[in-house]
Order: structure tokens, then C-alpha cells, then sequence
């Protein structure tokens, strides 16, 4: 997959079947909308394109309201690695500002994705609204490609047990610890992934060695504060295991966010690791003595250990 910063370095893609969205999650009707576009590049022997946005548009126009406790299912790098791991060939992302935020819908069809991306194909998620005031939608895109030779397609919602799919939807099941249900939106394991930090000494103590892992954006939405069952693979080695969180403020870079594998290696090859979560165990609790924490984790052991993953 090739990674562009900004339009004028993406002039070499052949063919251009285009999408745009936050692409949060990378979810399950992420997914239907990014086969589709491969099956069409397949079909007119053209690249899939992804103009996606970093910081989060929200971030950006709505600070202090609709944006300022918005936490995001994912990291810009694992994003990168979902969207990687989708079969993309082109990802663009663009840095949103509030001067980006102003072009019409019709010139960033125009300039952008006819002058610049040379779009041959578009293709939109369920009621996508896009350009100045959110403006643009289905129907303007389908009369500017009559008038500018280009096809427009738009993809159903999709839904889960006649429930749909949002990745708003997807936030609420992992801020409720309910990992399963948000794992069935994402079609995927929710993730966390960073860089891997020093062994906790409390937990060597009583015999349960763990790293702990770097969170890199500070609106990286986390889970409730507790014991999760999770698989963590340093790109080499995939181990079972558990995840602790604790939450320490606001920001989730002041999280603290450590695992501990069943079948511990000498080292984790690698700098940085990424954990798969499977199940919330049980929430965080107080503890008297080092003897109750370690009493406790013998017994969530054993839980996650009977589960299959």
C-alpha cells in the first residue's frame, strides 16, 4: 500500500476508484466498501484509493463541542495497519484544517478527484455527506459525473443481526467493556498498538511479569479500566494472555496499559507490539496486599485460560 500526504504526490495513480470517509475502525461496512472498489479497480485494471483525514474532522471544527471528548477507535498507525492489511493500494491522507474544510463539494470533485486523483469511479458509504457544510451527497455526485463522465456508486448500510453499523456505535460497545459486541461491528479484534515499555515491577513481584505498551494519540479510545483477555503479537509471534487498563485522566496517553502472556517469551521481538482483545474479565479493584493481587490474577488466569481463542 502506498501512502501519500497530500494530492500533488498521488498524480501516478492509474485508473483511480475513489473513496473518502474518517474510515474509524476500519469496520465491516468499511470492508464492504473497500472490496468493492477492488473489485472494480480488478475490473478496469485501476487502483483503490482511500482520501481519508488526520486530526478527525470533528477535532477540528467542533473543539469545544462534538469534537472535544471524541475518542477514536484507532491510532493513525493502525489504521494504516488495518487499511494495509484490507488490500488497499493508494492511502491519502489529508491534513484537515479548517481552510480544507471549506471547499465546496463540487470543487474537490472538480480540483481534487477529476484534476488530481483523476478518478475514473467513486464510490460512497450509506448517506455520505462530504465538502463545505457537508453539502455534497449521492445525488450531487451522481449528476456531476453525468456532466463529467465518471461513475458513482453508493454502498448500503450494513448491519449485524438486523442492527446496523456505525463506528459511533462501535465507540459505545467498547466505552460499555462489551469487546464482543464491538468486535462483531469491526468484523475484527479491536486493537491497541504502540510501543513496548519496561517490565512492571509489581507485577514480577508476584510472578506476573508484564509489559506495558506506549499509547501514541491522546484521543485513542480505551476500554473501561479492568482485566481483558487478549492475544498480543510482536509481528513475529502471536501469545495469549491478559491486558490490565487503568485510566489516569482525560488523555489516554496517561493510561496505563500493560499484559502479561501466559507463554512468556525471553523478549519480545520488536519494539512495539499489538494487542487483540477477546473478552473483558472483570473490572479493576483495590487490593490489600501484594498476597490479594496476586491471589486475584491466579484466579483470572484461569478464567481466560478455558476460554478459546
Amino acid at each position: 500500500m502506498k501512502i501519500f500526504r497530500n494530492f500533488d504526490e498521488a498524480d501516478s495513480i492509474h485508473n483511480a476508484v475513489v473513496t473518502t470517509g474518517s474510515f474509524d475502525g476500519v469496520h465491516i461496512g468499511h470492508k464492504v466498501i473497500l472490496q468493492r472498489l477492488k473489485k472494480l479497480a480488478d475490473e478496469t485494471g485501476g487502483e483503490t484509493v482511500l482520501i481519508t483525514f488526520h486530526p478527525h474532522p470533528r477535532k477540528v471544527l467542533y473543539p469545544d463541542t462534538a469534537g472535544k471528548d471524541l475518542y477514536l477507535i484507532n491510532s493513525q498507525r493502525e489504521k494504516i495497519e488495518l487499511l494495509q492489511k484490507s488490500g488497499l493500494d493508494n492511502l491519502i491522507i489529508v491534513d484537515f484544517t479548517v481552510e480544507f474544510s471549506k471547499i465546496t463539494s463540487v470543487d474537490f470533485v472538480k480540483n481534487i478527484l477529476l484534476n488530481k486523483i483523476h478518478a475514473r469511479k467513486i464510490v460512497i458509504g450509506f448517506n455520505h455527506h462530504f465538502g463545505h457544510n457537508r453539502e455534497g451527497d449521492y445525488e450531487a455526485l451522481r449528476q456531476l459525473g453525468i456532466e463529467y463522465g465518471f461513475d458513482v456508486e453508493e454502498i448500503p448500510e450494513q448491519d449485524i443481526q438486523n442492527e446496523s453499523v456505525s463506528s459511533t456505535k462501535i465507540r459505545k460497545a467498547l466505552l460499555d467493556g462489551n469487546i464482543q459486541k464491538a468486535n462483531a461491528y469491526l468484523d475484527h479484534h479491536y486493537i491497541i498498538m504502540g510501543l513496548i515499555q519496561e517490565v512492571n515491577p509489581k507485577l514480577r513481584e508476584i510472578g506476573f511479569p508484564s509489559f506495558s505498551i506506549k499509547i501514541e494519540e491522546e484521543s485513542k479510545l480505551l476500554p473501561p479500566n479492568g482485566v481483558y483477555a487478549v492475544s498480543v503479537t510482536d509481528e513475529i509471534q502471536t501469545f495469549r494472555g491478559m491486558c490490565f487498563i487503568k485510566k489516569r485522566g482525560q488523555s489516554s496517553t496517561e493510561a496505563v496499559v500493560d499484559f502479561y502472556l501466559f507463554d512468556t517469551p525471553e523478549a519480545l521481538s520488536g519494539s512495539s507490539a499489538i494487542i487483540y482483545f477477546h473478552k473483558f474479565i472483570r473490572e479493576e479493584k483495590p487490593f490489600n496486599t501484594p498476597e490479594e493481587m496476586q491471589k486475584q490474577l491466579q484466579i483470572d488466569r484461569v478464567q481466560v485460560d478455558e476460554l478459546i481463542f
